[in-house]
């Protein structure tokens, strides 16, 4: 890509070096819930950011930076993103006007994106849905935007209440998004293994009869709730 002739607030940015595709494969199927538990239960976006087509995603972000309204830069950054990219995205706020449609999901699919997620709202969901594209957003809207600008692409943004940089990783299911920064790629899968080691021990002892954790009663009893 071409440096930015942009000004600040109004600029498409490069992305940052891509990180190698077997790395990012090895999010795939990965809970977000388990991500974040491995990142010390940070880096998840709020409640609010929820799945509109029930698809999970992976992959890393082109992140775009929309004006309230607006969503400009948005058609911009589907061109800019590659095949298995997510384009992630906030609205600074407004959640009544869609960013994101069926018809601009048929550019998203025809390109082999890998999902967007939007803090603010999207529509067609049927439509997105059945292009088989992984969605996220704050709302749902029929209301339309504009298309004049400014806004921003490949710049640290937040989204669900979390910081997401460019490049960086993001994961997401039925119960979310987690956010894996691109530099911590490598031991967030590593503490992700072990955490799902602890889970199958676990589940282990729980199928042999051990349906309750000793740990429990032990801190009551040194708390004086229960002898």
């Amino acid at each position: 890509m071409a440096t930015s002739k942009g000004k600040l607030g109004f600029r498409v940015l490069p992305s940052p070096p891509r990180l190698p595709s077997a790395l990012v494969a090895r999010f795939r199927g990965l809970a977000s819930a388990n991500v974040a538990d491995a990142m010390g239960r940070f880096g998840f976006m709020d409640p609010g950011i929820r799945s509109r087509t029930g698809l999970p995603l992976h992959g890393v972000a082109v992140t775009v930076l929309c004006r309230p309204g607006d969503n400009f830069m948005l058609h911009k950054a589907l061109q800019v993103a590659e095949p298995g990219e997510i384009v992630v995205v906030s609205t600074c706020g407004s959640t009544t006007t869609a960013l994101f449609g069926e018809l601009m999901c048929h550019t998203a699919a025809a390109k082999k994106l890998g999902g967007i997620i939007v803090d603010g709202a999207i529509r067609d969901v049927d439509g997105i849905k059945a292009l088989g594209m992984p969605a996220f957003s704050r709302t749902v809207s029929p209301g339309s935007c504009d298309k004049d600008g400014p806004g921003e692409i490949n710049v640290p943004i937040s989204c669900g209440n979390t910081v997401v940089m460019p490049g960086d990783i993001v994961v997401g299911d039925d119960d979310g998004v987690t956010v894996v920064p691109r530099d911590s790629a490598e031991e967030v899968l590593a503490l992700v293994d072990e955490l799902m080691a602890r889970e199958r021990k676990r589940i282990a002892e729980i199928q042999g009869g051990g349906l309750y954790r000793a740990e429990i009663d032990e801190a009551l009893r040194k708390k004086g709730v229960i002898d």
